[in-house]
């Protein structure tokens, strides 16, 4: 009996051990990491490289801890560099002023991305295709900046200078600049966000009448606006493969494609904005096409929103994947910032939502420094217990 008993406990010790080692299905956890206006790093600009590296280590090795397996890092916010380019000048928010690089000299996008893979993580550079000057009154702008080179390229809409999306030259010219940044490095993926034409203003138009007038062909100007993005996301796709097969493209886009009192096969939302009917960017076409290998809606609402409810959102992206990877973006900077938000378990409902959902792969948080804090204990949850365990990253189909 005792025999017995002591072979019954070595095979379930066994088994115990093996369930514990078998990993757990592929999930991609990211954090966003914003350096425009220095959301998240560098702290402040600085000059001084020694500085820069070491808050980045902080941050990576804060997301190490509680679980991540990518970081998503901006390296281009506005026609400038996080990186030595040939065709933009140093960013101001990486040493204060635009054009000045930091000291002693280093090439901080090497050093990121080197770092992050050490660590077994994914790194995404984070491109802001077409905004050029953050604020006209007051960015910092280098003499070798390409809105001075080029003026005629620009448009200014609000207080800040936006490329053209109608000008064929403006799209070459990004094209060159992803080109350069997928041969030089060994970025795992290409990633946009969701300014292609901005946000509306209220009681102003974008300028572009004259671009329309002139190669509208006929189209009605929000069709020929939607054309502009998509030629782009095509050229850009067709380079990223050609320059790296292995290099993902991921678009970052608005929550909500579109609403279904404009389209039946919209959300049952009612958002003020949507991708499609406002900011020209159809991303269903471009799953659908196969342009882009992954999409991170924003969905920084709450369940029960009255205009865009979590749930019903995550469930709207997961039945238009088209085979593609879908990382939901959730918004754990909102922590506080309502009723909705001060409930400790609208995060960890929303990852058992997202976790619960075929052809869900993943999430991404906005933005790094949220964790800091440690926001409704958050970032404990995630190390103790939703990352406690590692997975491995979906694979790109």
């Amino acid at each position: 009996m005792k025999s017995l008993l002591l072979t019954a406990c070595a095979v379930f010790s066994l088994y115990m051990n093996m369930k514990a080692q078998t990993p757990v299905k592929p999930e991609f956890r990211a954090a966003w990491v914003a350096t425009v206006s220095n959301i998240d790093w560098p702290s402040a600009p600085t000059i001084n490289s020694e500085v820069q590296k070491a808050q980045f280590i902080q941050l990576l090795e804060m997301h190490k801890r509680n679980g991540m397996n990518a970081l998503i890092v901006q390296i281009r916010p506005a026609a400038d560099a996080f990186y030595p380019s040939p065709y933009e000048p140093w960013s101001q928010w990486l040493t204060g002023i635009q054009g000045v690089p930091p000291f002693p000299l280093y090439d901080p996008l090497e050093f990121m991305i080197t770092e992050t893979h050490k660590r077994g993580m994914e790194f995404h550079a984070w491109m802001n295709p077409y905004r050029a000057v953050f604020n006209i009154n007051g960015s910092s702008i280098s003499p070798t900046h390409i809105s001075r080179i080029h003026p005629e390229w620009f448009l200014t809409y609000g207080d800040k200078k936006y490329f053209d999306p109608g000008n064929k030259d403006v799209q070459q010219y990004v094209n060159n600049i992803v080109k350069d940044v997928v041969k030089r490095y060994p970025v795992d993926a290409i990633h946009f966000d969701d300014y292609f034409y901005p946000y509306r203003i209220a009681g102003k138009e974008f300028p572009d009448d004259a671009k329309y007038r002139l190669y509208g062909n006929g189209m009605s100007k929000d069709d020929w606006r939607r054309s502009n993005t998509d030629s782009i996301i095509v050229l850009l796709s067709r380079t990223i493969k050609a320059t790296n097969p292995r290099c993902q493209f991921g678009i970052s886009p608005f929550g909500v494609w579109r609403n279904n009192d404009k389209d039946p096969h919209g959300s049952a939302t009612r958002a003020g904005q949507t991708n499609y009917d406002d900011l020209y960017a159809d991303i269903v076409l471009w799953l659908k096409k196969g342009w882009i290998d992954y999409v991170t809606p924003q969905l920084y609402w709450e369940f029960g929103h009255k205009a865009a409810p979590f749930d019903v959102l995550v469930d709207w992206w997961a039945q238009h994947t088209y085979g593609k990877n879908c990382y939901i973006g959730l918004g754990i900077y909102r922590a506080g910032s309502n009723e909705a938000w001060k409930d400790k378990t609208q995060l960890p409902r929303q990852i058992q939502k997202i976790r619960n959902t075929p052809n869900i792969n993943g999430m991404v948080f906005f933005s790094s420094k949220s964790f800091e804090k440690n926001p409704n204990g958050w970032s404990d949850s995630l190390r103790l217990n939703y990352f406690a365990q590692p997975a491995p990253l979906p694979v790109m189909p």
